[in-house]
């Protein structure tokens, strides 16, 4: 998720107190208002399809819950639940998956995953680093997608930098780094779990997790996800914007999580009774979860699970 908005005012701002009170069984999917601004385009790059495989190296000391939560959303993106549970983690892929040409749903496999626990190339993580942990990720597993995971106490070069997650290429393998928006710019990157460094106060959302970290890290991931599928090599589906930026599927609609969402309202978001925690999407085993909105090209809109 990009952590300054390219088209208008950097969203900032948290469900109002009246929503927290409100729990939302089933509710459908919807858009919200359309953006004239926005015209994504595909640049005739390719695009990810049938199927992604991902190696998942989560770099230094992260929490149980970081990385359980993390675990979750993957396994959640191509299982359906009970439709009385709400609104699915596996539709908010399914849109996603829309955009590549056939609009086959991708299934998603996690081949590969461990732990880099004594930062073996230390607490920066800059450009020469972040390249060699793409090429060790991927080592006997051609075609696969490194995600790489920053402990709270890594900082990730490129990030707090405008942006919340990153995807890029090197040596021709796309992959997706983020970092913890515990650390790594908390009030841009942990909104709204975290009260915003700019724009107007409000109710802070609690995660539904319980864990501020790995809900934002959720978001993060799933924006960089996006990206990944429909931009892998920087060519396919996106559209410049200020200082020749791209504005992808994902970042297109920065702050939003439900209807209604604009500046200083995240959106109609649902609240579990029992903890507190905000969410618009239902994954594996009841998991809740926060993701952010899409485009969708076919409306021209910023596009909610919720």
């Amino acid at each position: 998720m990009e952590c300054s908005r390219r088209i208008s005012s950097f969203p900032f701002a948290v469900v109002a107190i009246s929503l927290l009170l409100v729990v939302l069984v089933s509710v459908p999917e919807a858009d919200a208002k359309t953006d004239p601004l926005i015209a994504l385009e595909n640049h005739g790059g390719k695009m990810l399809k049938s199927k992604l495989n991902l190696s998942v190296v989560f770099y230094g000391q992260l929490g149980r819950i970081q990385k359980k939560t993390l675990r979750a959303f993957l396994k959640s993106l191509n299982k359906n639940g009970p439709v009385e549970s709400g609104s699915q983690v596996s539709s908010w892929w399914r849109m996603v998956s829309s955009y590549v040409p056939g609009a086959a749903e991708i299934k998603v496999k996690v081949v590969k995953q461990y732990v880099d626990a004594n930062y073996s190339l230390g607490k920066v993580m800059t450009r020469d680093f972040i390249k060699i942990l793409v090429k060790n990720a991927v080592a006997g597993l051609p075609g696969a997608i490194p995600v790489i995971v920053g402990a709270r106490d890594v900082t990730v070069e490129g990030l707090c930098m405008g942006k919340c997650s990153e995807h890029g290429v090197i040596e021709e393998i796309p992959y997706v780094i983020i970092g913890n928006p515990e650390t790594e710019c908390p009030g841009a990157c942990a909104w709204p779990f975290h009260r915003s460094d700019y724009g107007p106060a409000g109710a802070i959302l609690k995660p539904p997790s319980g864990d501020v970290g790995a809900d934002a890290m959720v978001v993060a991931l799933a924006s960089g996800l996006a990206s990944v599928v429909t931009n892998p090599s920087l060519t396919g589906l996106y559209q410049l914007g200020e200082k020749a930026n791209m504005i992808e599927v994902s970042t297109a609609c920065p702050g939003m999580f439900g209807t209604g969402a604009a500046p200083g309202y995240a959106g109609k978001v649902a609240v579990d009774p029992l903890t507190g925690g905000s969410y618009n999407a239902v994954g594996v085993k009841g998991k809740k979860f926060l993701l952010p909105a899409l485009w969708n090209p076919k409306t021209s809109t910023c596009w909610t699970v919720m």
